[in-house]
Formats: C-alpha cells, sequence, structure tokens
C-alpha cells in the first residue's frame, strides 16, 4: 500500500475541513501529529490542537437527500374581497381599510417615510396585477413615490400589521393607459419604517 507524505495529509486534512465548513458541520477536524502544515498553537497542553468549524449553516444548503421539498404555495387573492364590506374603515377620500393581523409596532410612517413591505394586488374579479409575496422578496419605497390610496393607507398601519385597502380609481392611477383600472384592492404587510 502506498504511503502519502505530510503535505499530501495536510492537504487533504483541509479539505476536509473546508467540506465540512461548506455543510455547516459543528465538527472538528485534529491534524495528525508531525503534519507541518495544520494548525497548531504556540504553546498548547498537547500535540494535537482542534480547528473549530462554523456551527452556522451556508445560505444556499446542498440539496438533502430524498424527495425535494414543496415549494410555497403562492398567494392567492380573497374570493370574498371583491366588494367594500360594511365593516371596513372608510376615510374622507374614499379608501376603504379593514385590519387583518394587528401589528406590534406603535409608530406609523409619514407621509415621505421609506417603508418595507409585502403586498398583493389584485382586481375585484381576483385577477392578481402584482405581488412581491411571487416575486420571493418584500418592497422597499418612500410613501411619496406610489399611488395615493397607498400613502395614505400605510401611514394608518403600525410595524407588523397586515392591513386590506380597498383603493378607488380616484386615488390609483386614474386610468392611466397600461395601468391597473378600477378599484384596487391590496393585502399590504407593513414590515419595516424607515423615517
Amino acid at each position: 500500500m502506498r504511503q502519502f507524505g505530510p503535505g499530501l495529509r495536510s492537504a487533504v486534512t483541509l479539505g476536509l475541513a473546508l467540506a465540512l465548513a461548506a455543510c455547516g458541520s459543528a465538527s472538528a477536524v485534529r491534524p495528525r501529529p508531525g503534519d507541518a502544515s495544520g494548525p497548531r498553537e504556540a504553546a498548547g497542553p498537547g500535540p494535537e490542537t482542534t480547528a473549530q468549524l462554523p456551527t452556522t449553516a451556508p445560505e444556499t444548503a446542498p440539496p438533502a437527500a430524498g424527495p425535494p421539498a414543496a415549494a410555497p404555495a403562492p398567494p392567492v387573492a380573497a374570493t370574498d374581497a371583491g366588494a367594500v364590506p360594511p365593516d371596513a374603515a372608510r376615510t374622507a377620500s374614499g379608501l376603504a381599510t379593514k385590519v387583518m393581523r394587528r401589528g406590534t409596532g406603535a409608530v406609523h410612517p409619514g407621509p415621505t417615510s421609506r417603508v418595507t413591505v409585502h403586498y398583493m394586488g389584485w382586481h375585484p374579479d381576483g385577477t392578481i396585477f402584482d405581488s412581491s409575496y411571487k416575486r420571493g422578496r418584500p418592497a422597499t419605497f418612500p410613501l411619496n413615490a406610489v399611488i395615493a390610496g397607498w400613502t395614505e393607507g400605510v401611514q394608518l398601519m403600525v410595524t407588523g400589521e397586515k392591513r386590506r385597502l380597498w383603493i378607488p380609481e380616484e386615488l390609483a392611477y386614474k386610468g392611466v393607459p397600461g395601468r391597473p383600472a378600477g378599484l384596487l384592492i391590496f393585502d399590504v404587510e407593513l414590515l419595516a419604517i424607515e423615517e
């Protein structure tokens, strides 16, 4: 059987350490005594020193063995939200809103605050026309750069809150060609406020 020198053993040990680190293993790699290139302490209790590997998983883990995990279900427009319900709050401008989930924050965004939200927008017939959920990431923007119904409605919210907005065309795109028309419905989840 062929014997390998300490340099190759060190390379194999390093390769194993990198492979274990990539997998997020909390295992330790111990160099063999006499390996010149392994991790060492200047003065230690013994001939071997343990190189600790990261204990957190990498950003993209290798696929697990077995059947593939099911993808999360895409968001679906509410089937009962085509018309403004009687218990929705209405503002003087014509915006209607309903709290779907109470928030944990105490601060409301201002008219120029930057906010981070997850949202889905659809027409009364249930056709979804925009969704940050479908894109897989929340959106961040200043409230003075969106339609008036959003500017007004999101200012009513606190962090962690989810609210449904029924936005009349006058507070939305005002009939601009190529934009969603008529009454628009949005579910908005306020994730963060930047002043």
